[in-house]
């Protein structure tokens, strides 16, 4: 396993690469973070939950989780009311999905899709989310909030949580000691790992101007951007988020944003 920054376009085919990673590794994936749960709602490495921040509508009503995993957000959602659907492109993760929901007794659709060629219908939804899924595998976000918009009802919401821009700019580490700049802000390369076969996992950075720049050019409104702190309760170390960084810098960054009602 080799990893790098490499530019973009070593990555040909990059929903490809994140379809066999993700479908490859969901059960190991999901037996390293037990704190997903099999029924819930956590927006990000920090703990907070959608019941803690509130970003979502309480008022059930249509959701599409895109990048949903095993779909454990989804299934919060469904046991509150919520008329769900949850799509990934890991068939390797919906089959996960499937698992809890049988073993929850909690049912709702689990469709094979990529954020950028959906099979809904125009305004299909009151409500498209993703936490953490699908916005880091791809190198435009232009396109996916172009289909987000799309699926969404006027006056439909779209929220969404990835890795803060500027944690790029640093190692891949949990602790503080390890704060020290190796890249530059907004440098178009993409994180990359190669096996034998060739490219094996690639995640893309995105700075806020890419968020911002691309959601009002696919017509969207912004609502609001959180930058969560790290809880004083949560010790959880995972991969390179954890409380020794997380009291320095933000991990995540959460997006709300609107389709116009007209």
């Amino acid at each position: 396993m080799e990893p790098a920054f490499r530019p973009s376009a070593d990555v040909p085919d990059p929903q490809s690469v994140a379809e066999k990673w993700w479908s490859a590794n969901a059960e190991q994936y999901l037996a390293e973070h037990p704190s997903l749960g099999d029924v819930r709602f956590q927006w990000g490495p920090e703990g907070w939950t959608e019941e803690d921040l509130q970003i979502l509508p309480a008022v059930p009503g249509r959701i599409l989780e895109v990048g949903a995993g095993a779909a454990q957000c989804s299934r919060w959602l469904a046991s509150k009311g919520h008329n769900v659907t949850a799509s990934d492109i890991s068939k390797g993760m919906l089959s996960a999905a499937e698992l809890l929901n049988e073993k929850t007794g909690i049912a709702f659709p689990l469709i094979h899709s990529s954020i950028d060629a959906m099979p809904f219908g125009d305004s299909s939804f009151d409500t498209v989310f993703t936490s953490f899924g699908a916005l880091s595998f791809i190198p435009d976000l232009g396109p996916a909030f172009a289909e987000v918009f799309r699926v969404l009802s006027p006056g439909g919401l779209w929220a969404y949580s990835v890795t803060h821009p500027f944690s790029w700019v640093f190692p891949d580490s949990p602790y503080a000691d390890d704060l020290k700049v190796i890249r530059p802000y907004g440098k178009r390369e993409a994180y990359v790992e190669s096996d034998r076969a060739g490219t094996s996992y690639a995640e893309f950075p995105h700075t806020l101007s890419d968020h911002i720049n691309g959601l009002v050019r696919a017509g969207f409104a912004i609502d609001d951007i959180l930058e969560p702190a790290w809880p004083v309760a949560n010790a959880e170390t995972w991969g390179g988020w954890g409380p020794d960084r997380g009291a320095m810098l933000p991990s995540t960054l959460i997006v709300s944003a609107r389709r116009p009602a007209s």
